[in-house]
């Protein structure tokens, strides 16, 4: 057996993903419900995640829904959206405590089982449509959601950058979807939609603990039906040869009344998930921003003294890397030039033995502990299903043992810079060109 005992069962309507495990004392559901990014969805998508967690046929109130969790031992139920490529996915999570460590026979499990299938399949409602009272309030909660973002200026600037460097792509939408459209969405529309989600989304559905597949199998068959004309939608990740060219980078000043400037960078790396060379990026990424030893961390921060950090992150399945950086706007061009400076020592090989093997060592230690918790394990294992690949934890931790520093260099020299995105404070003098 492997790291980790993975099962897929495809059932009409979902794949059930089982992983047996003594690890835990609780089971943990988690439901991904994917679809292609789609702008006359996109705040809908994020509306309907919120109200589905707010009441169901049983349990038609936030609170009858929550009492209904503490008589299950203090369950817990959130939902959440993330951007994973070019699809918004909503993710529905539960955890529960296992029965066998219950000093009753209560049927806990069974009980958890119809409470998370009713989440997803019997919402409350109000004749046809969607309670007017819950997706009111629910409206409330995503728009200051929404709102939040500007007041959060590292996030602001992530969003910015991202409606620049994709001004075209569907990549460029915020996962909240848009504030301006949130009140004129009525009950039927969302319920409407809601109706299309169950009927053509990719519904994978995790269950991780000391549990048994069969049984698993069995209660899923009984709790979630499905309509007999479900038509999953199977639409997998972009090709990354397929991205865009860059012929020049796009810079883009903001100014605000803000006490740090915030510098976001982002480069395409024509490289995701599925491909062989995704391993190499993962290296790239750690010994270019990825970790405490990094070039930018070490040069920018540390040595320069330009930013309050400095670090970078990548996008397994849009194929990009972002800069993130905090600085005196007045350093601006000397920080976007020391940036670029590590980005080409990369490129030339100048990468030392200790940076390479500490990276590598730090990434697989990433992945286990990433992995010892039920939440990350299942998101890396639904990096699968979002590429349409069947990459087990073995082979992921032994294909970033193989990277060479040559894989990297050329990995470095794949990765362009498409954009800069600046919000600098408002009347800072700093260059005349900021």
């Amino acid at each position: 057996m492997g790291i980790v005992n993975h099962k897929k069962t495809n059932l009409h309507g979902m794949t059930v993903h089982t992983i047996e495990t003594k690890k835990y004392k609780t089971t943990s559901f988690i439901l991904q419900v994917k679809e292609p990014i789609n702008e006359k969805n996109v705040t809908k998508r994020a509306l309907l995640a919120y109200v589905l967690q707010s009441g169901t046929k049983d349990f038609p109130s936030s609170k009858e829904l929550r009492s209904a969790l503490d008589d299950l031992y203090g369950a817990t139920l959130n939902a959440d959206l993330s951007k994973k490529g070019e699809n918004q996915v909503i993710s529905i999570r539960m955890e529960v405590a296992n029965e066998k460590f219950l000093s009753n026979s209560e049927p806990v499990l069974d009980k958890a089982f119809h409470l998370l299938s009713q989440v997803l399949l019997a919402p409350a409602l109000e004749g046809d449509v969607f309670k007017e009272g819950i997706v009111k309030k629910e409206k409330r909660s995503l728009k200051q959601q929404i709102e939040s973002i500007y007041d959060d200026k590292m996030r602001y600037a992530n969003k910015r950058l991202l409606e620049e460097m994709y001004d075209s792509e569907p990549y460029r939408l915020n996962v909240y979807g848009n504030g301006d459209e949130v009140d004129s969405i009525t009950s039927k529309e969302l319920f409407d939609y809601y109706q299309d989600v169950i009927k053509n989304d990719k519904i994978d559905l995790y269950v991780i603990g000391d549990i048994s597949t069969d049984e698993m199998v069995d209660k899923v068959s009984k709790h979630f039906r499905f309509s007999k004309d479900r038509n999953e939608d199977e639409a997998n990740a972009v090709n990354a040869a397929d991205e865009k060219r860059i012929s020049e980078v796009k810079e883009i000043f903001e100014e605000q009344d803000v006490q740090q400037g915030k510098l976001h960078m982002g480069y395409r790396t024509y490289t995701t998930y599925a491909d062989d060379d995704y391993f190499a990026l993962q290296v790239f990424n750690g010994i270019f921003g990825g970790f405490s030893h990094s070039k930018l961390f070490m040069n920018v921060r540390e040595k320069e003294s330009l930013a309050y950090y400095a670090a970078s992150r990548f996008e397994s399945h849009k194929g990009a890397v972002f800069v993130m950086s905090g600085i005196e706007t007045a350093n601006y061009e000397k920080a976007v030039k020391i940036i670029k400076e590590q980005h080409d020592e990369m490129k030339k090989g100048n990468i030392t033995e200790s940076e390479f093997e500490q990276t590598k060592a730090m990434i697989n230690n990433q992945v286990l502990e990433t992995i010892d918790h039920p939440i990350g394990l299942s998101e890396v294992l639904y990096h699968n299903v979002v590429a349409g690949t069947d990459r087990s934890i073995e082979e992921w931790m032994e294909g970033i043992k193989k990277v060479t520093k040559d894989d990297v260099v050329a990995v470095a020299k794949k990765v362009t810079l498409d954009t800069i995105f600046f919000l600098k404070g408002a009347g800072k003098n700093g260059n005349e060109n900021v």
